[in-house]
């Protein structure tokens, strides 16, 4: 199952170094998600299955939802681990996430 045809609305590429993803979750819709949902799409971002969603998966992030999504920058995949990893171990788990997407 595509899971990223849920996401239709998110079309527009997203400028460099403009990356937010409070707003960015918004427009895909994934705030008004089930927890189920969002769990599922933490899992799609998790590549190596690892249970979190290390830096280097992060940088991918906006593949996770269109195809022809642009890399994130250094800078912009910083902040979104910052905003997103609570416990300080350099990682976002699915906890993390979750109360990440809440919190957008």
């Amino acid at each position: 199952k595509d899971f990223s045809k849920q996401f239709s609305g998110f079309s527009s590429p997203i400028a460099a170094e403009s990356f937010n993803y409070k707003k960015f979750f918004e427009m895909v819709g994934l705030k008004k998600k089930s927890p189920e949902d969002v769990k599922k799409v933490f899992h799609i971002l998790d590549k190596d299955r690892s249970g979190f969603i290390e830096e280097e998966e992060l940088k991918f992030v906006l593949k996770g939802f269109t195809p022809d999504g642009r890399d994130l920058s250094d800078k912009e995949t910083k902040a979104l681990l910052a905003a997103g990893d609570k416990d300080g171990d350099g990682k976002i788990g699915a906890d993390e996430f979750a109360t990440m997407v809440a919190e957008s």
